[in-house]
């Protein structure tokens, strides 16, 4: 696949239009002035950097089975990508596109991890949603997101305002922290090495593009 035809930032233009159809204006206002606050305030988002050596968990997927990276990391390198829930439609976008390439990091001896701290359940809704044929992790409490990139709690007003639009935002996480890691993507070798470290900042509209990844890989 040609990667420059699965740009996310192409595709943003038009989820904006159709957020903007969808939403009334006056909550994706809140939802933009929440993203516009936590880019000025996480500057420093990422622990983990290239070189470091990537710290080692064990995670239910979308079915109840636990994936160790270390397992995984014996057979290829890994893409890990975290995001936010099957709610977000940013995340969602995302997650599309990064299937569209899979082939492509397949054939680049790579495996891709994607983390959220959403329950098993709705890991599962995702995966079937959007048609993922990768991991798709539940990192309850954010355990392993603070290893890797910042945890933050969900402010009232977005919450408050998926809750008027009939979204229920508890019930996708098995705790009431509400707390949710900034989208990072690493690329992690074989020998355990973190060769690409990105997050696009606080705000959560950016993402790492996928060709970035490929490039990466390559």
């Amino acid at each position: 696949m040609n990667t420059e035809t699965n740009s996310y930032r192409d595709n943003l233009k038009e989820l904006r239009t159709n957020l903007g159809t969808m939403l009334p204006k006056e909550a994706l206002d809140v939802f933009d002035k929440d993203a516009e606050d936590l880019q000025l305030r996480h500057e420093s988002i990422l622990p983990l950097q290239v070189g470091d050596k990537a710290p080692d968990f064990s995670l239910s997927n979308a079915t109840g089975k636990t994936v160790r990276l270390y397992d995984l990391l014996k057979m290829s390198s890994v893409v890990l990508t975290f995001y936010r829930g099957s709610w977000c439609p940013y995340c969602n976008l995302q997650l599309a596109l990064y299937q569209k390439s899979l082939y492509e990091i397949h054939a680049l001896d790579a495996t891709l991890v994607a983390i959220s701290p959403q329950t098993p359940d709705e890991s599962l809704t995702i995966a079937e949603k959007n048609k993922l044929n990768f991991e798709v992790l539940s990192d309850n409490g954010n355990t392993v997101a603070r290893m890797y990139t910042t945890v933050f709690k969900n402010a009232d007003a977005p919450v408050n305002t998926m809750t008027a639009l009939g979204f229920d935002f508890d019930a996708h996480y098995s705790d009431d922290s509400r707390e949710l890691p900034i989208p990072a993507v690493f690329v992690i070798e074989k020998d355990g090495t973190v060769s690409f470290a990105k997050a696009e900042g606080g705000d959560y509209r950016n993402r790492v593009e996928v060709s970035e990844i490929i490039n990466a890989l390559k």
